[in-house]
């Protein structure tokens, strides 16, 4: 097993979208293992295969208590088969170290994918939890997508980019999301004491990150 080199955003392997995974072969297992080891590595939630320069449909997560056991789960050609409900998202990223912004995202979403022996299995993740967001965000990576590509304020985003020494935000990458937007406006309106609960959550992540 090896630490490897992750991909810093700026780099053009990125942006592009991924092949399918035909055979689940001893060199992919040990992709897959070094890949966990440098996301752990990296106290990271989630990893995808281009972030370690691998065209390969492939991601693996673990949102488990960091106090507890691992209990990562891995995904290979993954497929999307079902999203709605919308929330917002404060998102870092292991490419854009330091660096996080409010992204748009769905709050439920239901994943068919492969495990490494092959086997299919589906996933769901609800009510806006980490899993379900940590599935789009890796998803999103197989896609040639970004979190930034998500986020609800380009200027905030970029002022956070320019902060880490990390380009702009692409402005022909930005996903128009409106729908998606206003349901999360509408939610805050409603729900005040949950967007001030988030901004204390937010401002703890930005002070650790200092």
């Amino acid at each position: 097993m090896s630490i490897l080199k992750i991909i810093k955003y700026g780099n053009p392997i990125l942006r592009q979208p991924t092949r399918e995974v035909t055979k689940i072969s001893k060199k992919i297992k040990t992709l897959v293992n070094d890949m966990l080891d440098t996301m752990y590595h990296a106290n990271g939630v989630g990893l995808a295969a281009p972030q370690v320069g691998e065209n390969l449909r492939i991601f693996v997560v673990d949102v488990s208590d960091p106090k507890g056991p691992i209990d990562p789960i891995i995904f290979i050609n993954p497929k999307i088969i079902k999203k709605e409900g919308a929330i917002n998202s404060y998102e870092g990223c292991l490419s854009f170290p330091k660096a996080y912004t409010n992204v748009r995202r769905y709050k439920n979403i239901l994943v068919k994918a492969y495990d490494i022996n092959n086997r299919p299995f589906v996933k769901e993740a609800k009510e806006g939890c980490l899993l379900a967001r940590c599935i789009q965000h890796e998803f999103d990576h197989l896609e040639g997508k970004l979190f930034i590509d998500h986020c609800r304020n380009r200027f905030e985003a970029n002022e956070v980019l320019s902060k880490y020494n990390l380009p702009p935000v692409e402005e022909d990458k930005l996903i128009n999301e409106d729908f998606l937007e206003e349901e999360i406006v509408k939610f805050e309106k409603e729900h005040p004491e949950i967007v001030e609960k988030q901004k204390e959550e937010t401002q703890e992540t930005d002070d650790t990150n200092e």
